[in-house]
C-alpha cells in the first residue's frame, strides 16, 4: 500500500506541523544553506522575494531583515499547515504566506525581485515547469537562488533511512528517493538554462553538523514529519524496530563518544532572468 501523502509531503492529510520535529529532522540543516541561497538569488534591501517552498519559514526568516521595511517576502507552498507554521513563526508586516502550486504561481510575470527555493525543487512533479514560472516570476536581469539535496551516501542523515525503507518496502522506493532526485549538478543545470535562465551556475556546499545522541535524531522520525519519516511510520512495529536497529548500524561510523557528526552536501544553483 503507497503512502497517503498531503501536498508537500510534510505531514499527513488533515494534520497540524509539528515543528519542533520538522526542525530536528530538516531545519536543522537546512538552516546552514541558506545564506548561501540568499547569495545566489542575490537579494537586496527593499526587494520583493519570492520564497516558493517556503515550509515553516526557515529562509524567511533570513530575509526579512535582509529586505528591510521597504521590502516585501510572500511565503508560497502548497502545504496550507506549513504556511500556518510560518505564519505563526513571522509576524513582520513584510511577509505574506500564499498557498500555491510552484507549477503554476498566481501572480504576474516579473513580479518579483529574487525568487528562492530552499529544498523544495526536488519534490516538484516536474521540475522543469517550477523553474519555467521562477523564470516568469522574476524581473529582467534578476537572479533565482535554488538549494536541493545532493546524492544518499552525501545526506546520511536522510540518505541511510531511505535506502533501509526502500529495500524493505520497494513500491515506496520512489517516494522515500524523491529528496535526492536533483542530486546530479549537470541536470540541475540542464534545467536552469532549459527554464530560460542566463549565467547559470550550481556548485557543490558542504556543511557540518551533529546529535547528542542516536536517540535525539531517532526522535523526530517517530514524529512523522517528512516524507521519509511517514513511509517509516506506515511498518508494523516489529519491522520498525528492526529498521531503528539497522540505522543504527550504520551511522555507527560517524558515532564519536556517543555523538553523531555528520556532513551533508546540497546543491546550490543560480540563475539570471
Amino acid at each position: 500500500m503507497m503512502t497517503q501523502l498531503a501536498p508537500g509531503f510534510h505531514v499527513r492529510p488533515g494534520r497540524a506541523v509539528d515543528v519542533s520535529a520538522y526542525d530536528q529532522f530538516t531545519g536543522r540543516w537546512s538552516r546552514l544553506f541558506v545564506p548561501l541561497v540568499l547569495g545566489a538569488a542575490d537579494v537586496q534591501p527593499g526587494d520583493r522575494v519570492l520564497d516558493m517552498c517556503t515550509g515553516t519559514g526557515e529562509a524567511a526568516v533570513a530575509i526579512v531583515p535582509v529586505i528591510g521595511a521597504s521590502g516585501q517576502l510572500i511565503g508560497a507552498d502548497i502545504a496550507p499547515a506549513m504556511l500556518e507554521s510560518a505564519r505563526d513563526r513571522l509576524k513582520q508586516q513584510a511577509f505574506l504566506p500564499v498557498a500555491a502550486d510552484g507549477q503554476a504561481l498566481p501572480f504576474a510575470d516579473a513580479t518579483f525581485d529574487a525568487v528562492v527555493c530552499q529544498l523544495g525543487l526536488q519534490f516538484f512533479p516536474n521540475p522543469s515547469l517550477g523553474l519555467k514560472e521562477f523564470r516568469r516570476m522574476l524581473r529582467g536581469g534578476r537572479r533565482t537562488g535554488i538549494c536541493v539535496i545532493s546524492t544518499p551516501d552525501r545526506a546520511p542523515m536522510w540518505g541511510v533511512l531511505a535506502d533501509v525503507l526502500g529495500r524493505l518496502l520497494p513500491e515506496q522506493r520512489p517516494i522515500v528517493q524523491l529528496s535526492f532526485s536533483l542530486a546530479d549538478p549537470v541536470r540541475l543545470e540542464s534545467l536552469l538554462i532549459g527554464a530560460g535562465f542566463q549565467e547559470v551556475w550550481v556548485e557543490r556546499q558542504t556543511r557540518e553538523g551533529g546529535f547528542d545522541s542516536f536517540d535525539e535524531y531517532w526522535e523526530p522520525i517517530e514524529a512523522g514529519i517528512g516524507s521519509i519519516p511517514q513511509t517509516y511510520l506506515t511498518l508494523p512495529d516489529v519491522a520498525r524496530r528492526a529498521v531503528r536497529e539497522e540505522v543504527r548500524t550504520r551511522l555507527t561510523e560517524f558515532e564519536t563518544g556517543g555523538r553523531l557528526c555528520m556532513s551533508v552536501e546540497m546543491l546550490i544553483g543560480s540563475g539570471r532572468a
